[in-house]
């Protein structure tokens, strides 16, 4: 079986395991990916980390930066070289980029699949609009990493093969626990994410403000509404329990990760977004750091029964959550295991590996038939 996949997101090496895992299937795996991939003002150059059992190609993209109008202008002869069987296709149905790949892939007979993330139904202006239908006529799988995603295509008429499964998983031999528990003198309270309203964190430094004394808030990560967030910590009184930690590289989010005592991803649904996955959930899960999310998006169903989850925007919810934990270090361990035991059955780059190739097969063998 010969697939090429093309994914932007691959230009991040972390990620790139997932490939080694598909390859480590029996797939012949020819991964494409730019040079880099440009997204809000930074550049994702290309990170060569994990490149065994598979070719990694480099494919000159145009209007790099622009989501919707973004694309391969060489996919085709790559195609040639290759014949694959399937082309998977790792972008929204609606995107100019996706269009292209699969009229490239319908000329040559070639099966192809898309990812899409979108859990927001909307009604895209024309073109994109009659480019979404065209690909959710003529693809044969739809790969959905939400199921709201995968509901939306649904309803938009698409009738193929459909498989719910997460983008990229995590590696179990990086997030790992603790070799052993660390005595900490305060209850230590992790948050990981984009520094925006939508991620919450203005409802957690709500929260954290009843919580009985001592306690530390380390907020990791970066954005817009950095200095937002520090003036409301003031305003509370909390300038001295919480760390803005900065922007935190991948390779070193398992140690960060190991220093909570818990995890929360307060995220709120808004009328243009809501939670998609929570990927720092999952991080978290697999270090056997206890979790607390909202009920935005998918994160009730990556939570699932290894942690708490409590009404999106709820303070007093998020508050008694947090206290529960910080007064009961038992059940902290118990659904720390709980956490471990879920991300490794469900969310690690093997597991979303072998799925994806039972996809494939699927696909290939209705063909065939």
């Amino acid at each position: 079986m010969r697939i090429v996949m093309v994914s932007k997101a691959l230009v991040v090496g972390m990620y790139q395991r997932k490939a080694e895992e598909i390859a480590a299937q029996g797939v012949a795996l020819t991964v494409a990916v730019p040079s880099f991939w440009r997204e809000k003002g930074h550049d994702w150059q290309l990170e060569k980390t994990f490149t065994q059992g598979y070719c990694l190609s480099v494919l000159p993209m145009r209007f790099n930066g622009h989501y919707h109008v973004h694309f391969y202008p060489s996919l085709g002869r790559l195609l040639d070289q290759v014949k694959p069987d399937l082309l998977h296709f790792d972008d929204e149905a609606y995107n100019l980029s996706t269009w292209l790949a699969l009229r490239a892939a319908r000329r040559r007979g070639i099966a192809f699949a898309f990812f899409n993330w979108q859990n927001i139904s909307r009604r895209y202006p024309p073109p994109f609009r009659w480019m979404e239908q065209d690909v959710l006529k003529h693809a044969d799988l739809g790969l959905a990493g939400n199921t709201d995603a995968d509901a939306i295509v649904r309803e938009k008429g698409f009738r193929s093969e459909s498989e719910v499964i997460p983008q990229f998983g995590i590696d179990p031999e990086l997030f790992v626990p603790a070799d052993q528990a660390v005595p900490r003198d305060r209850f230590t309270i992790g948050f990981v994410g984009r520094l925006t309203t939508a991620k919450g964190l203005q409802v957690l430094l709500k929260a954290v403000a009843g919580l009985p004394k001592p306690w530390e808030l380390r907020v990791v990560g970066s954005g817009p509404d950095r200095e937002l967030f520090r003036r409301q910590a003031e305003a509370l009184g909390l300038a001295d329990s919480v760390t803005f930690v900065g922007q935190v590289g991948s390779t070193s989010m398992p140690e960060v990760i190991r220093g909570f005592d818990v995890l929360v991803g307060p995220s709120l649904t808004t009328p243009r977004w809501k939670e998609q996955f929570g990927r720092m959930l999952v991080e978290a899960m697999a270090c056997a750091v206890p979790v607390v999310g909202s009920d935005s998006g998918e994160i009730p169903r990556v939570i699932g029964s290894a942690g708490l989850v409590v009404p999106e925007g709820d303070v007093e919810a998020l508050r008694t959550a947090l206290v529960t934990l910080q007064a009961d270090p038992a059940l902290r361990a118990e659904l720390g295991r709980a956490g471990r035991e879920r991300a490794l059955e469900r969310f690690t780059q093997k597991a979303i590996a072998a799925r994806t190739v039972a996809a494939y097969k699927r696909v290939l063998s209705s063909r065939r038939g």
